[in-house]
């Protein structure tokens, strides 16, 4: 199992998502901004390096939110999303296709990584 951490970041009543790059597996979908956890590193370390490398910001990370287990074709996943803000930094597109700020009601307009789904009901639920 892969363990893979995200954050989800708010501005107000808007929460930030990335879309995936098209070259890789479940690309020009949707998700929350975060990556692998690497050998020695905790998941709180794992989403600060991502966010550094993904978008060249520094968060700080705060409580979970949730975490899911899903099944791709390709790999299992155990994704823990975090709730996160940004301490330093304006996001930049430097892996990803494009970057939004979305309301909850908007999550339908977009098509999410699969993993993603139980976290946006829960979401569209008002937590």
């Amino acid at each position: 199992m892969t363990e893979v951490v995200a954050a989800l970041i708010w501005d107000g009543d808007k929460f930030m998502i990335c879309q995936r790059p098209a070259h890789k597996a479940r690309g020009l979908l949707w998700e929350f901004v975060g990556g692998k956890v690497e050998p020695g590193e905790t998941k709180e370390q794992a989403l600060i390096r991502e966010c550094q490398e993904e978008l060249a910001v520094t968060l700080e990370v705060g409580e979970v939110f949730m975490d899911v287990v899903h099944e791709y074709p390709d790999l299992t996943v155990h994704l823990t999303l975090f709730h996160a803000r940004i301490a330093e930094g304006v996001p930049q597109k430097l892996e990803h296709n494009d970057i939004r700020w979305i309301t909850v009601d908007e999550i339908d307009a977009y098509a999410f990584c699969p993993a993603d789904e139980e976290i946006l009901e829960r979401l569209k639920q008002g937590f």
